[in-house]
Formats: structure tokens, C-alpha cells, sequence
């Protein structure tokens, strides 16, 4: 299926995205990759690599210096104005879309042509789907459950339908109460987030304080009476890699534990 353009042995690629770096070392191992972008943490192997700029705007004297024989773009976060310019200089750049759970996978396979891995790819590919569907299968008929997924506290930031975060709330049974939102990310005011009455509260922080600090100040609401206010590894949600699938299941066993009688 992806054999068009298939990687020769000592291929040079560079990532413009963390998840993309990703995505990489899954498919078959970190070997080919020369360079990423800022923020690029994992696995620890891609910390020590060269940075060639950030989401925004990249270095390209940097970037050409690495000899790359392939780009990896972020379809849909990198610049279509840095893509055509690094294309003019007669690199070879292939956007990378991700926009569902299940479009990991596929990346995967295409990566894992591109690298030199289809093997190794094809396995991880197939581990993910495998997974994804144990989720699916098991939360199918669980007791759904009203989430407010919660990004920042002033304001509080929130996803739509379109976010991979909200995809795993559906999946694991949950039903994302801004689902709506015009935008990929948006704030909510203080008043709507009560007004929707979630019955759990998912985030990312490490320890959680300023989200309990948040809550705290309304006593009153179920959510806050009940603690049913659950973290959840925020790297794993929202880069759109091959962890998605461990946020997922971490969702999933934050809404199970909202889902048990407290004692």
C-alpha cells in the first residue's frame, strides 16, 4: 500500500513535530532520524538530538545542514509556507496527518515505508490496532458518564469532537460535554463548565493542584462533592503518536474508577 517512494539504508529525517519523532522510533527504531523540533522528549534517545526550530518557524540553515533525505511534516501544524519552501530547495517532505485514534496506525505503516521498516512497522501498526479495538470492545456498553476534559484553569480550556482526546472519551464510554465548540481548543467560562454539570473531570496536570485549587471554589458541585476529579498523563493525550493509545487506557481506567459506589 505505501510502497511509492520506499527509504534506501542511511536514510536522513528530520521531524517537525514531537509526535512525529515519535511515531518514528515506533516504526521501526530512532536510527534515522538527524533532527527535530523544540519539545521533542521522547524517548530519551530524541532528546540529544539537533533542534531545527519549533512549531512556528524553523531554522533552515540548521536543517539543511543535516544532510536530511526526508522531512516529516505536521500536516496541519507546519506551515504550508515552510513546506513549499523547503520542497523549492529540493527536499523531500511528506506531511503526516493524524486526526483520529485510528490514523496512528496508518502513520505508522507510512513511516515505517518511508525509513526502511515496513516489518517493524507493520507489527507496531498492529499491536496499536489491536489495543484500540480490546478498548472498544470492552467500554461498548459501559455506563456513559458526562467528562469535562480540563486544559488550564484561567480560563479553563477545553476540546471539541475533533480533538483525539475527545475520540477517547468516547471511547472509553465518556461523553464530552463541549464536544461542540467551533474551535479544535477553546475557553469555556466558569459558568458554562457548571451550567454542562460534568459528572468527572479529566486533566493533565502532574500533581493537579491548580485544577483542585479550581474546583474548590465550588463546594457545591457534584464533581467537587463526589471527587471525581482524575489525571491523566497530559503528553499521552495530546500528541497525536503512538502513546495515544496508553492515554486512552489510562481515560479508560480514570472513568472506571468514576464509574465504582464510593464507600
Amino acid at each position: 500500500m505505501f510502497s511509492a517512494g520506499l527509504a534506501s539504508a542511511g536514510e536522513r529525517v528530520v521531524a517537525l513535530g514531537p509526535h512525529l519523532a515519535e511515531l518514528v522510533c515506533a516504526a521501526g527504531g530512532c536510527e534515522p532520524l538527524v533532527g527535530v523540533i523544540a519539545y521533542s522528549d521522547f524517548p530519551e534517545a530524541v532528546r540529544r538530538l539537533p533542534v531545527v526550530g519549533d512549531a512556528s518557524q524553523v531554522n533552515l540553515e540548521v536543517l539543511l545542514s543535516l544532510r536530511p533525505s526526508l522531512v516529516l511534516a505536521w500536516d496541519g501544524g507546519t506551515s504550508p509556507t515552510t513546506i513549499a519552501r523547503l520542497r523549492r530547495l529540493g527536499l523531500r517532505v511528506e506531511p503526516v496527518r493524524v486526526e483520529s485514534l485510528e490514523d496512528v496506525a496508518t502513520a505508522l505503516e507510512r513511516i515505517g515505508a518511508w525509513t526502511g521498516h515496513p516489518q517493524a512497522a507493520s507489527a507496531a501498526a498492529r499491536d496499536y490496532r489491536q489495543r484500540l479495538q480490546n478498548l472498544r470492545q470492552r467500554y461498548a456498553a459501559a455506563a456513559p458518564l458526562r467528562v469535562f476534559y480540563q486544559i488550564e484553569t484561567a480560563p479553563a480550556y477545553t476540546v471539541n469532537r475533533a480533538s483525539p482526546i475527545s475520540q477517547a472519551i468516547t471511547l472509553c464510554g465518556g461523553l464530552n460535554l463541549f464536544a461542540g465548540l467551533p474551535t479544535l481548543a477553546a475557553p469555556v467560562s466558569d459558568e458554562a463548565v457548571l451550567a454542562a454539570q460534568p459528572e468527572v473531570v479529566i486533566h493533565g496536570e502532574r500533581d493537579g493542584a491548580e485544577v483542585r485549587a479550581y474546583w474548590a471554589r465550588f463546594p457545591q458541585a457534584p464533581v467537587q462533592v463526589r471527587q471525581q476529579i482524575y489525571a491523566v498523563n497530559s503528553d499521552l493525550l495530546t500528541r497525536a503518536g503512538p502513546r495515544l493509545i496508553d492515554g486512552a487506557e489510562q481515560l479508560c481506567a480514570a472513568l472506571d474508577r468514576a464509574r465504582r459506589p464510593r464507600q
